[in-house]
């Protein structure tokens, strides 16, 4: 049998001597060993004399996979399914085995990772595809989150397309979530950024569920820019989270997306979607794309004994607004401490620096009016962002300081409940759920 005539993301039929086996054919690391992954997303490798025989299988009409001469235009043949579009970022998900290195390298091209999942067309037509670059989320910036919203406000204003996948790594996606939900003015449809936690061609990839539920999310009624993903480390179904409310916990679960000081949008099952809250609904309106960005934003994370001097830095850098994560209902150290904050604060927010503060305890709120050291703080001008996540806030306030209108009153947009990144008080059952 000569494992050469295949080519990797054909779809056989493989007749063994253990069994047969209908799957995807994987770049292998040695000649006699046809690496395959199964319809389970398993993948396994095949010695050369195990092998009987092997067909070549012609999919299903609506698994067909279409594509252009310059491979950049994907469809599914069944005219009767919705159409989305797909924006490709980069991230674990855009990435597989280097079976030679044993790390992984990025795809060649987003076609493979439908060659991978084929089940995504069973739910819409991927009519179009966007890579505005292929990076690591660590590696991205503000100019990054300006090009994905630019690409993703033409979707939202093609009538065409019924919905927007975003794929992205994890380490960041929290933030760009943000930034579109900010920078998409009059959403009119669904905007939904998945992950992955492992490569696409792992067995243990949580690539396959995540893209499933992120497409069925992608052709509903719900207007809002969301997160989807694994809800538990199992493969059965997936949370919709809202874009501004949602924070990367664990380093490597794939459950690793939790809802912060609110609940999530929604369960998505593969077949099923089971709202949980409110949520905006899909309309007619235009989104206005608002996506530039300040780059002179600083997030500062308080800890016992930091010197103030940190913010002497910014001020000489021609920082305009800091956020400053503060310990327990809003505090830095002041009067009866030695790094006194008081003065160096006192000096950047004269100099024109805004500065507002968030809980490091990512669940709860601020109260600065509870203890005189909040009051203090408060009284020198800064800001109390109440529930407002660190991330988010960082995001948002580089948004507004890269709008020239927005930035005349920092405050005043600072405390708008744009994207609903101020939510109500949780339920006593609802902390860690």
């Amino acid at each position: 049998m000569d494992f050469k005539s295949f080519n990797v993301g054909q779809k056989v039929k493989l007749i063994t001597k253990k069994g047969n086996f209908e799957c995807i054919v994987l770049e292998s690391p040695r000649e006699d060993i046809l690496l395959v992954k199964l319809d389970s997303g398993y993948n396994i490798g095949i010695r050369e004399e195990d092998v009987l025989d092997v067909k070549i299988l012609r999919t299903k009409k609506s698994e067909k996979i279409l594509e252009d001469k310059n491979k950049k235009v994907v469809k599914s043949s069944d005219k009767n399914l919705p159409n989305i579009a797909l924006v490709v970022t980069g991230g674990t998900i855009s990435s597989r085995l280097d079976s030679k290195t044993g790390g992984v390298k990025w795809l060649t091209n987003p076609e493979e990772l439908l060659s991978f999942y084929p089940e995504l067309l069973k739910i819409a037509n991927v009519k179009k595809i966007e890579v505005p670059f292929v990076k690591g989320s660590e590696n991205m910036d503000s100019k990054d989150w300006s090009a994905v919203a630019e690409n993703v406000a033409k979707f939202c204003n093609d009538s065409s397309i019924k919905g927007i996948v975003v794929t992205h790594g994890t380490d960041t996606l929290h933030y760009s979530a943000s930034a579109l939900a900010f920078a998409l003015k009059n959403l009119n449809k669904p905007v939904v950024l998945t992950y992955s936690q492992r490569s696409s061609d792992r067995a243990s990839s949580d690539a396959r569920l995540n893209l499933i539920c992120a497409a069925k999310m992608a052709v509903s009624d719900v207007a809002e820019v969301m997160l989807v993903g694994h809800a538990s480390i199992n493969d059965n179904y997936c949370y919709a989270l809202s874009a501004t409310k949602v924070r990367k916990m664990h380093t490597s679960r794939r459950d690793t997306f939790r809802p912060i000081n609110t609940r999530p949008l929604a369960k998505v099952y593969p077949d099923k979607i089971e709202m949980i809250r409110e949520y905006k609904v899909r309309n007619n309106e235009k989104v206005e794309l608002k996506n530039k960005f300040s780059e002179k934003v600083a997030l500062i994370k308080f800890y016992p004994g930091q010197n103030p001097d940190v913010l002497d830095y910014y001020l000489e850098k021609g920082y305009k607004g800091i956020v400053i994560e503060m310990t327990g209902l809003g505090h830095v150290a002041v009067g009866e401490s030695r790094k006194n904050w008081i003065p160096k604060l006192k000096k950047i927010i004269k100099a024109g620096v805004f500065v507002c503060a968030t809980p490091q305890t990512i669940y709860g709120r601020l109260h600065p009016l509870t203890y005189s050291v909040g009051r203090e703080l408060e009284g020198l001008g800064i800001v109390y962002l109440r529930d407002m996540l660190s991330e988010t806030a960082f995001v948002k306030l580089s948004w507004i300081l890269g709008n020239t209108v927005m930035a005349r009153d920092v405050k005043k947009h600072m405390l708008r409940n744009y994207a609903g990144e101020f939510a109500d008080y949780l339920k006593e059952d609802e902390f860690l759920n």
